[in-house]
């Protein structure tokens, strides 16, 4: 019979598994390039720096993967963040309003709080998302460059 510990431990080693290189979570998470997972595609690792939050680098210097895959290529990532935006919302709203008990009108303004406060991380994340549906991780870059 497994202890509690084995089942704890064993559910942070699968969690970390989720975050190593070559996966899909580690380049969402971390804004790497998600052909190779070297390098950030981003001029500025910190979404709350307003002036650069879209500034990306054009291509990876590591594997050469050009990031704008076609002209106007990120506008798609804008319905990502409409799905990114929700899920924020919903788990503000069950969390003031079911966990904290409080009433539905500070709930809906947390989540108006909420969602003004993470705009830069969902803004980055939705980007993240939306290139990651194009582009997968390749093990192999090495070789093909």
């Amino acid at each position: 019979m497994l202890s509690q510990s084995h089942v704890t431990n064993g559910t942070k080693l699968n969690f970390l598994q989720m975050l190593k290189k070559g996966t899909v979570i580690n380049s969402i998470l971390t804004g790497s390039c998600p052909k190779c997972q070297e390098e950030s595609m981003y001029f500025e690792k910190n979404p709350y720096k307003l002036k650069t939050l879209y500034k990306m680098h054009p291509n990876c210097s590591h594997c050469g993967t050009h990031y704008e895959i076609e002209p106007s290529f990120f506008y798609g990532a804008m319905y990502v963040s409409y799905g990114v935006s929700i899920a924020f919302g919903v788990a503000f709203f069950i969390i003031t309003h079911y966990f904290l008990n409080t009433s539905l009108g500070f709930s809906f303004i947390t989540i108006v709080a909420g969602l003004i406060v993470l705009m830069p991380v969902v803004a980055r994340l939705s980007r993240n998302i939306y290139i990651n549906i194009f582009i997968h991780f390749d093990k192999d870059w090495k070789k093909q460059s």
